[in-house]
């Protein structure tokens, strides 16, 4: 498949910023993944190049937040171990499970978080994890990675914001380790899908190629900023993933009309 130079640097731009915004905040595929479908790439192909750009970026954004210590390494691989296996039989389950229902639950569900982050001022502006028992954060972190990686397998938008948030209410991380920490759970769920999709041919790598190099960047940058400015710089920018996730879902669950099917470069 052949895009025009102008499809190629609209995807290119718009990969680098999900791979900004996911590096801090999460929901980066909110962004990539209708970008891969307004240039033109059916479904199945447009979710697999963006699972290669993906899980490119993640990688080194991953890679930042542990050299600058942005990572309970012990903690994180526990969660990444189980959201590696969650997510792959999400997958298989996905065509099995009314993924409807649980979009609507969400849909109920995002606003409430969303609003909770808005008034409390204090959420993730400390690290109080060493409060936690290491057994006990152990359990949670097995319990967060089967749950998010299940969920990224089986519908997938937001999975970083959500390990976040969990990572930051559950076992008390402040926001800058609880991104660090997520990016090595959704790196997991992420390499989980994409041995899927290259699997199943669905990945044009002459596309998802120099997409990834743009998402890298982007995710290089994002974590930099992530790391140096912490809470004030995380906090407004998942704010932001949320209601975009909530958009997404509510259209799923409501919309009628494809957005994506009547444009092409």
């Amino acid at each position: 498949m052949n895009l025009t130079i102008w499809a190629l640097a609209f995807l290119w731009f718009f990969v680098f910023l999900a791979g900004f915004i996911d590096s801090a905040a999460g929901g980066g595929g909110l962004i990539s993944l209708p970008a891969y479908l307004f240039v033109g790439l059916p479904p199945h192909t447009a979710i697999g190049c963006n699972k290669f750009s993906a899980s490119c970026g993640t990688t080194f954004s991953a890679a930042r937040f542990f050299k600058n210590g942005a990572v309970d390494w012990q903690v994180a691989a526990v969660s990444a171990g189980c959201s590696f296996i969650a997510s792959y039989f999400g997958m298989r389950l996905a065509l099995m499970i009314n993924q409807d229902t649980l979009k609507t639950v969400l849909v109920i569900i995002l606003p409430i978080i969303a609003v909770l982050l808005l008034f409390k001022r204090n959420f993730g502006a400390d690290n109080q994890a060493h409060t936690i028992p290491k057994k006990e954060a152990f359990l949670l972190a097995a319990f967060a990675g089967l749950v998010i990686g299940f969920y990224d397998g089986l519908i997938g938008p937001g999975t970083g914001t959500i390990a976040i948030i969990v990572f930051s209410a559950w076992l008390k991380y402040d926001l800058k380790t609880a991104s660090g920490n997520a990016k090595l759970l959704n790196l997991a769920s992420n390499y989980a899908s994409l041995i899927a999709v290259v699997v199943g041919g669905k990945i044009i790598y002459s596309i998802a190629v120099p997409a990834a190099f743009f998402g890298i960047v982007g995710n290089y940058i994002g974590a930099g900023f992530a790391i140096k400015k912490g809470t004030a710089f995380i906090k407004p920018l998942m704010i932001g993933v949320i209601i975009l996730l909530f958009g997404k879902l509510f259209y799923d669950v409501f919309g009628t009309v494809n957005l994506f099917g009547n444009f092409r470069f």
